[in-house]
């Protein structure tokens, strides 16, 4: 340990004149790096990084907020927090922040308070903070906040275009039409969708991505499957014959409901991808391990979070931004997806299993 990690550690809390001394820098150059400035070359800062990290450094947020009247706090409403997506999202956005020198307050809502976005929305306000983040909206709660009167930057992740607030989000429909054109490219002609609840802006446009990749290729728009995001209901369409329209393959909404699909199948005897196919959307850590492992869309849910912060700290430093920010998709192609079978097999599934 050097002599100014030394002096930290015997001295108590290590302040930024000490960070410097050790980065070999100026203070205000561990206060830029602090605070996000672009100028700060890459040496410089891994440098600053590497002290803050050698003395355990804190920065006194107390004292900022009295000297700039700013709280460096990002409040967030989290919609159905219960899902992955949202959770992993709150997650990424919480250490990016937490690396830009500011702290989070989160309020949840659940999909049986109506009232819930209002209230969450009231509690955070109250907390002082500078800026609003939305995570996973139905339209409903967008509503909510949108007839708010706010003096602050806002923030929403979602793939909608919307002029009212700034926007940051992975390509829900390019990662459902990338999730689509695979079947098709297999050679699917009768692909379904099972859908999340289409308040959800995300449910909604993957379903919109579905709808034009099976114009697009001149096939027949079967009936879409709409319900929650769970493995229950996956289960209970694929276990109980006749809610899923006649098809070779099906596009799930997220991986919950693939699972569902994948157990509720096995009951009846139909293989997948043997009888049929299919995609999910997520990429959940266990969608490796299904059985099969799950074809899906993959979503960098820590850089959604990373971005979000982003574009909250330049909003508040009043730089110069784009209103819209767009993470790509990845398809991760595994085994629950496979060339169509022929149509007499996929119906003697049932029939083999009935001992019919």
């Amino acid at each position: 340990m050097g002599s100014v990690a030394l002096m930290a550690a015997y001295s108590g809390r290590a302040n930024i004149r000490q960070v410097a001394a050790l980065a070999g820098v100026s203070h205000q150059t561990v206060s830029r790096v602090l605070n996000g400035h672009a100028s700060i070359r890459p040496a410089t800062r891994e440098r600053v990084l590497a002290a803050i990290e050698e003395l355990d450094y804190r920065p006194n947020h107390a004292a900022r907020a009295l000297a700039t009247r700013k709280s460096n706090r990002i409040g967030v409403i989290v919609d159905s927090p219960v899902e992955y997506g949202p959770n992993s999202t709150l997650r990424g956005l919480e250490r990016a922040a937490r690396a830009a020198g500011y702290s989070v307050t989160s309020a949840t809502v659940g999909d049986d308070d109506p009232l819930g976005t209002s209230v969450a929305l009231d509690h955070l306000m109250s907390q002082g903070i500078d800026a609003l983040c939305l995570i996973a909206p139905r339209s409903s709660s967008l509503d909510h906040v949108r007839s708010s009167s706010m003096h602050m930057p806002a923030l929403v992740v979602t793939a909608a275009k919307d002029d009212t607030f700034l926007t940051v989000s992975v390509d829900q429909e390019l990662g459902a039409a990338l999730a689509v054109r695979h079947l098709i490219d297999l050679g699917h002609r009768r692909i379904a969708h099972v859908a999340g609840p289409l308040d959800w802006l995300d449910a909604w446009a993957r379903h919109r991505a579905w709808q034009t990749e099976i114009k697009a290729a001149g096939l027949d728009e079967l009936d879409v499957v709409v319900g929650d995001w769970t493995a229950g209901f996956g289960y209970e369409v694929a276990h109980v014959a006749g809610r899923l329209p006649d098809c070779t393959a099906v596009f799930a909404a997220n991986d919950q409901i693939a699972l569902g699909l994948i157990h509720g199948f096995a009951e009846r005897g139909i293989r997948v991808p043997d009888d049929i196919s299919i995609v999910g959307f997520d990429d959940l850590p266990e969608s490796k391990h299904f059985l099969p492992p799950l074809t899906t869309v993959r979503q960098d849910f820590r850089a959604l979070g990373e971005r979000a912060v982003e574009v909250l700290h330049a909003a508040l430093e009043g730089s110069e931004l784009d209103r819209r920010s767009i993470i790509a998709p990845l398809l991760i192609v595994r085994e629950s997806t496979a060339v169509p079978p022929p149509r007499e097999r996929f119906a003697g599934a049932e029939k083999t299993r009935k001992g019919t």
